[in-house]
């Protein structure tokens, strides 16, 4: 685009240029400067470069140029327009996990992100050769916005069910369509397992004819008893009544194999003691419990009462947020903090069930820093599956954090992260690897940034 301008002083003069608004970052004026004679017109040229990212929303955008003489600084103007960028569509999404294994079931998530630069809506469907398998996804239907993911739970249930012999892998595909374009399919193989090994079903067989075949054998087995002293007698001339049979006694039935309940122990009971002595009478009197404080609302205690109504892999979290405390905790790719409210988070509270536990540490504000990066707060910490795992810090003279790096347990799953940066929006979705010694981060590195929320998965 070009940009006419007029000298219209009676002094020579000096212009300078500088775009200012939202696409300024793309903007470039050349030239810089432009010396005019009174009466005369100069003209610069705008070249506008937006990026391919969901920063370009697409539509309308203003822009405006700044323009100051150096005779007249007082004078200065700003001519404005509008660009228009035009939309696109980029989608990526992968399963968490890629493979899953069970006997009756299986719990894979697709995560969906929006690289576009418009508003995506999608239905998400589930196939695989055969028809092997029945699938129950929720939601059926999304709609993400530019630069934000979003987290699609799938059930998979397969149509017959293994009872002997050895596993079997099922492949599957999650196709999400859009409006107007192919499916984009996503591929995962569900590893289903049978319900009883073939040895076992072999070694039951076999033990059950040799306990048919013991009874069968113990019952029909008669010891004879031959005795000569009936004959002796009579010999003797002595009268005797012959014998009567003895009932044999029967076999012991081999007891029929049962499941031992678990001992539930009995609630504790409050005794009373009581004494007699001297003639006297004794008293009994029972001391009233006294009321427990209330339990605090952590991301363990979340995370617990998830896995027991949800038995399986899950992760809950909360934030602690500048001059406003703890929220409450959230799981599996919920929001915890907050966005454009300038509240930088100061500490994560994460807990996890069914990874073998979870381990993190926490970037914060340097202000002695001289590279303009933050740097790492505190030791790593690592815990087991339902405890509380905290880091940063809530005290009020410590510094918020930009960032986070951490891990789950070295070989059941993988956890992802997606960040919310201050001035930058919503990171692109990670996720780290399996072993000890792989890590995802999550944030930013720079000073002039901060944390403002996240979600996590595994």
């Amino acid at each position: 685009m070009r940009l006419r301008l007029r000298n219209t002083g009676d002094v020579v003069d000096e212009y300078r240029f500088e775009p200012v608004g939202d696409v300024a970052p793309w903007t470039v004026v050349e030239p810089q400067t432009l010396r005019l004679y009174p009466g005369t017109t100069g003209t610069v040229e705008l070249t506008f470069s937006p990026p391919r990212s969901p920063d370009a929303v697409a539509g309308p955008n203003p822009f405006a140029v700044r323009i100051t003489p150096t005779e007249h600084p007082e004078a200065t103007t700003v001519p404005e327009g509008n660009l228009t960028i035009t939309p696109f569509t980029e989608v990526r999404a992968e399963l968490v996990p890629p493979t899953v294994k069970g006997r009756f079931r299986g719990r894979p998530k697709l995560a969906v992100d929006n690289l576009g630069n418009t508003r995506l809506t999608a239905s998400i469907s589930g196939s695989d050769n055969g028809d092997h398998l029945s699938y129950d996804i929720h939601p059926g239907n999304v709609q993400i916005e530019p630069g934000r993911a979003a987290f699609v739970k799938a059930t998979l249930r397969p149509r017959q069910i293994i009872w002997f012999g050895s596993k079997e892998q099922r492949p599957y595909t999650l196709a999400i369509q859009r409006s107007g374009t192919g499916p984009q399919p996503v591929e995962g193989t569900y590893v289903q397992r049978g319900f009883l090994p073939r040895w076992l079903a072999t070694f039951l067989g076999v033990f059950m004819a040799l306990a048919i075949t013991f009874v069968m054998l113990w019952i029909a087995y008669k010891p004879s008893v031959r005795t000569s002293a009936t004959e002796k007698l009579q010999e003797a001339g002595i009268s005797t009544l012959p014998p009567s049979p003895s009932a044999s006694a029967a076999p012991p039935t081999p007891p029929s194999p049962s499941a031992q309940a678990p001992v539930v122990p009995s609630a504790p009971e409050t005794q009373a003691a009581s004494g007699s002595g001297g003639g006297g009478g004794g008293s009994s009197e029972t001391k009233p419990k006294e009321s427990a404080a209330p339990q605090e609302d952590t991301a363990a205690t979340a995370v617990v009462q998830l896995a027991a109504q949800d038995p399986g892999r899950h992760i809950c979290y909360r934030a602690y947020l500048t001059n406003k405390g703890w929220t409450k905790p959230v799981c599996d790719g919920a929001m915890a903090g907050t966005v454009g409210q300038n509240r930088p988070i100061k500490s994560l509270n994460i807990a996890t069930s069914d990874t073998d536990g979870t381990a993190a540490t926490a970037f914060v504000y340097d202000s002695q820093s001289t590279n303009g990066k933050g740097h790492y707060f505190g030791p790593w910490k690592g815990v087991v599956d339902g405890a509380d795992l905290y880091i940063g810090s809530t005290k009020k003279d410590d510094p918020y954090m930009l960032g986070f790096a951490m891990n789950v347990g070295e070989s059941k799953s993988v956890v992802c992260q997606t960040a919310h940066v201050h001035n930058e929006g919503w990171k692109a979705l990670a996720c780290d690897e399996p072993g000890g010694d792989n890590y995802i981060f999550g944030g930013t590195l720079s000073n002039l940034l901060w944390l403002e929320a996240v979600k996590f998965t595994v």
